[in-house]
């Protein structure tokens, strides 16, 4: 796995260093928005300060571990595409810590799952996941940091679901479904036409992002905001409490 791994790092080191770009550009845009609801709200603890690196880490675990449990719904799209509840820890962390966590959060997930699992995609379907993941993760947070409320979380879900379908529509039609037929050898036509023997409405490239991929994003982005919900309100006082302890004893110092 090792090997294969550095060999799919080697033959696509322009690709890696598009990839380690976006994760910059990401990281900047989650400060830059957390900074701004920070001022707005007279927040004074750091954007990383050392508690939140630890639980960055353990959720980015969790994250990683949860990614390697994929699954495909084939009565939707073709099996290619898998859904998983990797977005889960970054969801709470964005929340929980801000932006900057939750696309830490993401971009670490994906570092573990390419150590237990390695690549099959030549880290194609790794940057899908980590873009795509972060049009969720970022946009929620984001808006929940400006307001923290049970309604602007709720509005937060919703914007970045909404966000994810669109990018990971549009992603997929003049990214990622010519990159894996070039990859893999396989002529567009013949992935088209596993879309259409599932959904007879897929006759081109556009009704098949449509009938296919956007279902499978509104299924993940709807699954991650209920359990998001449901989750949070319970952990939410656990990660406050700990926060203040830390918070108190650094001001004792």
């Amino acid at each position: 796995m090792g090997n294969g791994l550095l060999g799919a790092v080697k033959e696509n080191g322009s690709f890696v260093g598009v990839c380690l770009l976006a994760v910059v550009g990401l990281v900047l845009v989650a400060y830059l928005f957390e900074r701004a609801a920070r001022a707005r709200s007279g927040g004074t603890e750091r954007i990383l300060a050392t508690r939140k690196i630890v639980m960055i880490g353990m959720f980015s675990a969790i994250s990683g571990i949860l990614y390697c449990f994929d699954f495909s719904i084939p009565v939707i799209a073709p099996e290619f595409y898998k859904l998983d509840f990797s977005e889960l820890p970054a969801m709470i962390a964005g929340f929980a810590f801000g932006p900057v966590a939750g696309v830490l959060v993401e971009f670490i997930k994906e570092l573990v799952k390419l150590v237990l699992k390695g690549t099959s995609t030549a880290f194609v379907g790794d940057l899908a996941n980590f873009l795509i993941g972060c049009m969720l993760v970022l946009p929620a947070s984001i808006i929940y940091q400006f307001r923290k409320s049970r309604k602007t979380a709720i509005l937060g879900c919703v914007v970045g679901t909404l966000v994810m379908t669109v990018f990971g529509t549009w992603f997929n039609a003049v990214y990622l479904l010519p990159a894996f037929s070039k990859l893999f050898g396989m002529p567009l036509d013949v992935i088209l036409g596993m879309g259409s023997a599932i959904n007879a409405k897929v006759t081109d490239l556009t009704t098949f992002v449509i009938f296919m991929v956007a279902p499978i994003n509104i299924i993940k982005g709807v699954g991650i905001s209920i359990l998001t919900m449901l989750i949070y309100k319970k952990v939410s006082p656990i990660i406050k409490y700990g926060r203040t302890m830390s918070e108190g004893t650094s001001a004792r110092r």
